[in-house]
């Protein structure tokens, strides 16, 4: 339990076993109702309150927040998104794939995959993956006639409100992602 606690309440099965901690005691446990058993090797606090972008994670290893999510977590939009959207490396399988109601995923090329990762707290304060201000905007604006139009609009304009908006990064990204001049048309109409 105190390996829950420390951890926001959340236990993998692979992270009790690294602790000396085997499946069976996780399954007494279970069946006593001292934990419950959120998924296949996801064990949590029953006290505690279902964080679903930690279980995503969870489940999803390689996904990184992104798009309209990584907006929210950034306050750069003020609703809670409909959808998780989450980048994943091309050619990399979840079984979440086929929960479109819930989850919408992007894929990019391995080696771009990291560019802008970065960990953040959840409403329920636990770290999660998620893209920063400057690659999401970048990912926004390349893919938003798959995304909400006004919300993406107005985040953009918002990011570039903001103090500590980085536009060397921000042309940095635009530059690798190959959305330059369209980044620098929203700049010149926006700063």
């Amino acid at each position: 339990m105190e390996l829950i606690q420390n951890n926001n309440g959340f236990i993998t099965s692979k992270e009790a076993a690294a602790a000396g901690i085997n499946n069976k005691t996780l399954q007494r446990m279970q069946q006593l109702g001292e934990i419950e058993r959120v998924e296949h090797g996801v064990y949590m606090d029953p006290n505690q309150m279902e964080d679903d972008y930690l279980l995503t994670q969870y489940r999803c290893k390689k996904g990184i927040f992104s798009h309209e999510t990584a907006l929210y977590f950034h306050d750069l939009a003020d609703r809670t998104p409909f959808q998780m959207m989450l980048t994943i490396p091309s050619g990399y399988n979840t079984r979440f794939i086929k929960d479109k109601e819930k989850y919408k995923f992007f894929y990019i090329a391995e080696k771009l995959h990291s560019i802008g990762e970065m960990t953040m707290l959840t409403p329920f304060g636990n770290q999660v993956h998620v893209y920063d201000k400057e690659r999401t905007i970048c990912d926004c604006l390349k893919k938003k006639d798959y995304l909400d139009n006004d919300l993406v609009m107005e985040a953009v304009k918002r990011y570039f409100k903001i103090p500590g908006a980085d536009y060397a990064k921000l042309l940095k990204y635009a530059e690798i992602f190959n959305i330059r001049d369209l980044v620098r048309r929203y700049m010149e109409v926006l700063t």
